[in-house]
């Protein structure tokens, strides 16, 4: 997963103080143009991407930061899990399982607040090398680019259901319904895309391809 963005803005880990600075006669300086919020992947223990999104969210309250982390996001699309007993169950697919989108402004107490949240083992960015030794050296969380979030985002937005089901080419099967119901038979082909498969069933005394929906069969164990 490739995170391009434009970081001209950051010359160090963190963004500048935004307090005005006063010069040496006495005149203040204006103040620095505020940072604004961007979009960073946190990759986090697989399967814990929820709980990375509670605690954090808990913590954000814990230590009122609700002005620096401003959302935290998995990325998931619809998705329909077809039971071995041919039943339907409408599910949530991770788009990047073992990562959570955080829209943020970078400053040290936030970046501290997200490193320090259990399960969480890094944010995705440029590794910066250690001056000595042999050792991993800082990480330095990059911002996703405007044009990735909108592709992530539209993607979960508007991704039809996508149906799955554990069936394989070479399982076993009973159809359900249909003219074939009560054959039994093997998978040779599964379209997920289609909702369908191919199966050869022994009709009259011979193997015959059949195509069925996922709806019409259950997987024999």
């Amino acid at each position: 997963m490739t995170y391009a963005s434009d970081n001209s803005n950051y010359s160090s880990d963190f963004p500048e103080s935004l307090e005005a600075d006063t010069l040496e006669d006495g005149v203040e300086e204006q103040p620095k143009r505020k940072e604004r919020p961007r979009w960073y992947a946190v990759q986090v223990a697989s399967g814990c991407e929820k709980k990375v999104k509670l605690t954090l969210e808990q913590r954000v309250k814990t230590f009122d930061l609700a002005g620096a982390i401003l959302e935290v996001e998995i990325p998931q699309t619809p998705a329909v899990k077809m039971r071995k007993d041919g039943s339907r169950h409408n599910i949530e697919e991770k788009v990047f399982p073992g990562y959570v989108l955080i829209r943020m402004l970078l400053d040290d107490d936030a970046w501290q607040v997200v490193k320090n949240t259990p399960h969480v083992i890094n944010f995705v960015g440029a590794e910066q090398r250690r001056a000595q030794g042999r050792g991993r050296g800082h990480v330095k969380p990059m911002p996703l680019s405007p044009g990735e979030v909108k592709r992530i985002f539209k993607q979960t937005q508007e991704q039809a259901a996508v149906v799955k089901i554990d069936m394989a080419a070479g399982d076993k099967i009973t159809v359900l319904s249909g003219p074939f119901k009560d054959f039994e038979g093997e998978v040779i082909e599964v379209s997920p895309e289609r909702s369908k498969l191919k199966a050869l069933l022994s009709i009259f005394g011979r193997d015959t391809p059949v195509e069925l929906e996922f709806n019409q069969v259950k997987k024999e164990s």
